[in-house]
């Protein structure tokens, strides 16, 4: 037999025993993808994996063989890369299984319901901006009807209308505050922990400060000196948020500070900036992610107390100030404070329930 048959029969050989080789099957693409979606014991009865690869991988020479049988540590590096990308696919189908819960979906479609109710107001609510605005002083009051599906206001107002805009001011605040809160939060907490010393001690004793006074009250002074405007709320909000994100974002950062990757970037000559935030703050993130959900459910529950009070901005379209004025009428008038307080109890319903989800995704001691 010629060399060139003898290459050619082996080629024959190798086509027949490794038909996966020639190309992807679309079909069963889509079979295999709804079966890793659906079917729990997908990786355990699936045969593209390390059997797979080792039925269609040819015979290692008897140096291999040798290696692998008198080398310490010794894998393949295909045998390798395989099993690398099948830990991911796990890990990816353990995160979804444990973000999709009964109670983080229902917080997840919560909070879409409201951001697209106040994302789409003028084109979902009955009447302009302009018209829920102004004090018309006819038809104050008036009960639940064709015009006014959830009647009317002191002023005449449509409530309907009211509660649709009314969504923009209070995810606007939150929003806003969580910017500024977790921004300077976790610059500071990365920092103090980072450079330690007395960076840290200053950094943690101005926390503490801030801290030892009570955060509606902080709130309440600020507003007292700035004004009382959404915008200064957002602000107080914002700043009363900083220490205890920073607090937090010191601990986890403090817990990556002495790894080895971090070792190995000093030793490469790495600026501290981008130790700092390349390579620390990616891997200690989780904890503030969690924390997001929580705060910004605090943060349009203390919105709406403080326009309810009546320390917000005067006559705002926004639901703490719509249940302050119902709260005067409760009796003759209850559809008034009925709706705006149901939305915001949905609404920081909603976020605590994916606040949960993410904690029990994402932190590894839930």
């Amino acid at each position: 037999m010629t060399e060139v048959n003898y290459i050619n029969k082996i080629t024959m050989v190798q086509e027949e025993e490794i038909p996966t080789l020639k190309g992807p099957n679309p079909a069963k693409t889509l079979k295999n993808l709804g079966a890793f979606l659906f079917k729990r014991d997908f990786f355990q009865e699936n045969r593209t994996s390390l059997t797979l690869l080792k039925e269609n991988e040819p015979k290692q020479s008897r140096r291999n063989i040798l290696k692998f049988l008198f080398k310490p540590k010794y894998r393949h590096e295909p045998i390798e890369e395989i099993e690398y990308k099948i830990a991911q696919e796990k890990s990816k189908r353990t995160l979804m299984k444990k973000l999709l819960t009964p109670l983080t979906i229902l917080g997840f479609i919560i909070i879409s319901i409201i951001v697209f109710i106040t994302i789409f107001a003028p084109w979902l609510a009955p009447y302009s901006y302009v018209d829920i605005s102004i004090n018309r002083f006819t038809g104050s009051f008036q009960p639940p009807s064709k015009d006014h599906l959830l009647g009317t206001t002191e002023f005449g107002r449509d409530l309907l209308s009211r509660l649709i805009y009314g969504g923009r001011e209070s995810l606007t605040a939150g929003i806003g505050a969580i910017i500024i809160g977790y921004g300077f939060g976790i610059l500071f907490g990365v920092i103090s922990a980072y450079f330690g010393g007395w960076v840290d001690k200053f950094i943690m004793r101005t926390f503490d400060l801030m801290l030892s006074f009570p955060g509606l009250i902080l709130v309440m002074t600020i507003i007292a000196v700035m004004g009382r405007t959404m915008d200064n709320v957002l602000l107080a909000y914002g700043l009363i948020t900083i220490p205890g994100i920073g607090r937090l974002m010191r601990g986890s950062v403090l817990q990556e500070k002495n790894k080895i990757y971090v070792d190995a970037a000093e030793t490469a000559g790495a600026k501290h900036f981008r130790i700092m935030f390349n390579h620390i703050l990616p891997n200690s993130i989780s904890p503030i992610i969690i924390s997001i959900s929580f705060s910004m459910g605090g943060v349009i529950l203390g919105v709406a107390g403080l326009n309810f009070i009546g320390l917000g901005e005067p006559d705002i379209v926004e639901w703490g100030y719509d249940v302050n004025v119902g709260s005067q009428h409760l009796f003759s008038a209850p559809w008034t404070i009925l709706w705006p307080g149901l939305l915001i109890a949905m609404t920081a319903l909603g976020f605590i329930l994916l606040g949960d989800g993410l904690r029990d995704a994402l932190d590894p001691k839930s």
